[in-house]
């Protein structure tokens, strides 16, 4: 095992064309969180290589050769032999055992509760995309509506991108986790709980409602899925979102670009912290703004007024100041006697959300 350390102590780590993120690294020990393919490594590894690489030690917990029992027992003795400060368990497993000194950095997909800071690293928002877009013009967002926000699909080739996202979903998840996931992209924006997916999966597979609930919430704690509560009814069913639109595409030939387009609206507005809810004909509630978002990709003036007409009682209970109505391209302000509705165009609203 020692002779393990010495060979990740000793070889150079490597990260080319890193493209700096929201989410960095400082001097603090961090427990750095995100699903598979989110960029954690690269962003660990962008920071080591701007130490002396004899003050820093990176393990990768995924390696088959670490011993955990031998890996407890040397390594704390190894960082302080070496004169270590910084020690980066990557991909951490919480068997290894922690200890004081300068700093540490752990990642996983989990949150876990520790002392350490905690770092979300979300996939790519819009404003992140652009920065590994070869140049910004037009079809900029229809990239991004192909590729969505996994970092690495930019260097993946047309054809090869569901057998990429297929492969490191594979590896990231176990059967029962991947085939809810199946499931959750036939029934994006829809509201989704755990039975009506146990009743679903029951259909392809034997399988324990206790066993498919645990995965399900495990699925959402590691924010593969999101659920959207019904404003002022927590109990009520949630809304279900996936991490990334990708994923849609690469896991079913189910095409429905509305239901993708508000799945995309909701993943901008979690990425900028933004709180939010559903209600009946309202896609987003954003109660600290007093705003409703409506996702419509092609607006159409006359369903607008008639939609809004049927929120009439939700505006003036909760008054609402504004109906922004997301759009793919349309920018206009319509004049309403209930409120102010104005269409923007999904770029312009996602670089403008801070």
């Amino acid at each position: 095992m020692n002779i393990l350390l010495e060979e990740y102590y000793r070889n150079d780590i490597h990260q080319s064309g890193f493209i700096e993120r929201k989410a960095s690294l400082n001097e603090e020990s961090v427990w750095l969180c995100g699903i598979a393919q989110s960029g954690k490594t690269a962003l660990i590894k962008n920071y080591l290589l701007s130490h002396k690489k004899s003050t820093y030690l990176y393990l990768d917990c995924r390696d088959i050769r670490l011993e955990i029992r031998k890996l407890n027992e040397i390594l704390e003795p190894f960082c302080r032999e070496n004169k270590i400060k910084i020690l980066a368990l990557d991909n951490y497993r919480e068997e290894i055992n922690l200890f004081d000194m300068g700093q540490i950095i752990l990642s996983s997909e989990f949150q876990n509760p520790t002392d350490f800071e905690m770092l979300t690293l979300n996939l790519l928002d819009f404003e992140e995309f652009l920065a590994f877009e070869p140049k910004y013009d037009s079809t900029a967002l229809n990239h991004f509506f192909l590729l969505g926000g996994f970092p690495a699909m930019q260097n993946v080739v047309l054809e090869d991108r569901p057998l990429y996202l297929q492969r490191t979903l594979s590896n990231a998840l176990n059967e029962i986790e991947l085939s809810l996931l199946i499931q959750a992209t036939k029934m994006v924006t829809q509201k989704v709980s755990a039975y009506t997916l146990y009743e679903r999966l029951k259909e392809e597979r034997k399988i324990s409602k206790d066993k498919l609930y645990a995965c399900f919430r495990l699925m959402l704690d590691k924010r593969y899925l999101y659920g959207c509560e019904k404003f002022n009814h927590p109990s009520a069913i949630k809304k279900l979102y996936l991490c990334d639109i990708a994923i849609k595409h690469a896991l079913t030939l189910q095409k429905h670009f509305g239901k993708v387009f508000e799945n995309l609206i909701f993943l901008e507005l979690i990425k900028h912290e933004i709180e939010c809810y559903y209600d009946e004909g309202i896609d987003f509630y954003l109660p600290q703004r007093n705003q409703i978002i409506l996702a419509s990709a092609f607006a159409n003036e006359h369903a607008l007024f008639k939609k809004v007409e049927a929120l009439e009682g939700f505006i003036i209970m909760y008054q609402v100041k504004e109906i922004v109505v997301v759009t793919m391209n349309l920018e206009s302000t319509l004049s309403h006697p209930i409120a102010r509705i104005e269409l923007i165009p999904f770029s312009q609203w996602a670089l403008g959300e801070e």
